[in-house]
C-alpha cells in the first residue's frame, strides 16, 4: 500500500526491489491562460499539503470517507501539475512503473472510462521515468490541457461533460510495477554495463456535501508529450498494481475538515510574467509523442463552460506575452573527486 511521507504519495514493490520506490507529488502552479494558445511550462510553486482522508471521517462527506486515500485543498480556478520521482537501487538506476491516472474517474491521457489493468491500442497510461510530470489532459501530440480544478456538480468537468454525472471528482490513481524477472534482467544488464564502464573509465455523491469537493476541469493549451512505453506490455506486473483515491477540498472548506488554513491563492500568469519571471520548455518532446485523445479534445474547456453557464469571462483568462523561456535539462550525474585526505 502507499505512505503518504512529506506531503508525497511513496509507493513501494519490496518484492520486486527492496532498495526502489515511486512518490508522486501535487504541485502548485500558475494556471495558464484559457485561450487558443498553447504556452509553455509555468513553474512549479510548491507541494499541495496532502492529508490522510481517514482521519478527518467525520468531518468529509460518508461517500467521501469511503474510499479513502488523501485529500488535498484547491481553490477554485487553480491549476496544478503531477510530479513523478523515481529512486532507483542506485542514482544511474530508475525504476520504471506505469501510471495510469483518471480525474472524475475519467483517463487523462484516454478520455474512456476508469478500467483495471492496461492497454496499448491506445495507451492508457503514462511510463515514469520517461513521463517526468502530467499537467493536464491529453488532447493533442505534444499539447494537454491543464488541469483546473472547479466545484463538483456544476458542469465544468472532464466527468461531467462525458458521462452527465457529478458522482467521483478528484483523481483517481493507480502504479504498477515490471515484474521481477523483467527488473531483474534490466538491473542486471544495468550492472555488466556498469562494470565495464568502470574497467574503462572509472564512472558513476452527499448531494448536500458535494460543494466542498473538486473536480478538474481542462484548461488552457500547452506544450507537453505523452511518451511511449519503452517496455512491452506484458512486462508489467498488474497483479502487484497499487492504487489510491485523491479527493480534492475546496480552499474555503479546508480549515473547517483539517483545521489548517488553506494556502494562500497562487499569483496570476500575469503578475508571474509582469515579474520577469521564467516559463520552461521541456527537452522531450520529439516524433514519437502519443498522438493525443480525441475524445479529451472534445471537450468544452474551464473558461468556455464558465461563459456558458456565467455569461462572462473565467477571470485571469487574458493571453500573456512570455519573454522568458528556459530549457529543462536532463538530469546530469555530479562527478565525484578525490577528498578523502
Amino acid at each position: 500500500m502507499p505512505t503518504l511521507e512529506h506531503d508525497s504519495l511513496v509507493f513501494r514493490f519490496p518484492q520486486i526491489e527492496e532498495e526502489a520506490s515511486f512518490a508522486i507529488d501535487f504541485q502548485r502552479t500558475l494556471r495558464i491562460p484559457d485561450s487558443d494558445e498553447t504556452y509553455h511550462l509555468p513553474p512549479g510553486l510548491g507541494r499541495f499539503p496532502l492529508r490522510h482522508a481517514e482521519d478527518y471521517s467525520t468531518r468529509l462527506p460518508t461517500h467521501t470517507a469511503s474510499r479513502g486515500g488523501v485529500i488535498f485543498p484547491m481553490w477554485q480556478a487553480e491549476a496544478m501539475w503531477i510530479d513523478f520521482r523515481n529512486i532507483g537501487p542506485d542514482l544511474e538506476l530508475d525504476f520504471p512503473v506505469a501510471v495510469k491516472i483518471a480525474a472524475g474517474k475519467i483517463n487523462a491521457i484516454t478520455g474512456d472510462p476508469w478500467r483495471a489493468g492496461l492497454t496499448r491500442d491506445p495507451q492508457d497510461y503514462v511510463v515514469s521515468p520517461e513521463q517526468p510530470w502530467l499537467d493536464g489532459y491529453a488532447v493533442e501530440k505534444d499539447v494537454i490541457r491543464q488541469f483546473v480544478a472547479m466545484p463538483l456538480g456544476e458542469c465544468y468537468s472532464a466527468e461531467e461533460q462525458l458521462t452527465g454525472e457529478a458522482e467521483w471528482g478528484g483523481l483517481q490513481i493507480s502504479v504498477i510495477p515490471l515484474k521481477k524477472e523483467v527488473w531483474s534482467a534490466k538491473r542486471a544488464a544495468w550492472e555488466r554495463g556498469k562494470a565495464a564502464l568502470q574497467e574503462r573509465a572509472d564512472i558513476l455523491p452527499d448531494m448536500a456535501c458535494m460543494s466542498m469537493e473538486m473536480s478538474l476541469a481542462p484548461g488552457g493549451r500547452m506544450h507537453q508529450a505523452i511518451e511511449p512505453d519503452p517496455f512491452e506490455l506484458d512486462d508489467w506486473d498488474t497483479a502487484a498494481a497499487d492504487r489510491v483515491f485523491v479527493t480534492l477540498v475546496h480552499g474555503k472548506d479546508w480549515k473547517t475538515v483539517t483545521g489548517e488554513p488553506a494556502p494562500e491563492h497562487p499569483p496570476t500568469a500575469r503578475m508571474y510574467t509582469e515579474a520577469g519571471l521564467p516559463w520552461f520548455s521541456h527537452y522531450g518532446a520529439d516524433q514519437t509523442a502519443l498522438p493525443g485523445s480525441g475524445t479529451l479534445r472534445g471537450l468544452k474547456s474551464a473558461g468556455a463552460m464558465h461563459e456558458i453557464l456565467t455569461g462572462a469571462s473565467l477571470p485571469d483568462s487574458e493571453d500573456v506575452e512570455v519573454k522568458v523561456v528556459v530549457p529543462t535539462e536532463p538530469r546530469r550525474l555530479i562527478a565525484t573527486g578525490s577528498w578523502d585526505k
